[in-house]
């Protein structure tokens, strides 16, 4: 697989009160992704990049909510988050790992 497209993929690690609950309880890290990616290629950008093996992936997709500027609607582009378990034995630490 091309290594820039695997690049492209991951677009942002997803920081929240669930994602940090999951992380520490089942091994499951939260992304922000392209919205054109698949699950083996998130997989395989997660393994590249991190040098862990995946499990499993889990992909939401998330609907741009509906906003208001000055008088006029907006929308906010939709987003794609995915839900990456890692085997057993594996583990992403954000604060050391550079890309």
């Amino acid at each position: 697989m091309n290594e820039e497209l695997l690049y492209q993929v991951l677009l942002a690690p997803y920081v929240s009160e669930k994602s940090t609950r999951v992380a520490e309880k089942h091994r499951q890290f939260v992304f922000r992704v392209h919205r054109d990616a698949t699950k083996p290629l998130i997989k395989q950008a997660v393994e590249k990049m991190f040098d862990v093996k995946v499990e499993e992936v889990k992909v939401l997709n998330i609907k741009g909510k509906y906003k208001m500027f000055g008088r006029r609607i907006g929308r906010r582009p939709n987003s794609r988050k995915a839900y990456v378990r890692l085997k057993p034995g594996h583990d992403i630490d954000f604060l050391t790992t550079s890309s």
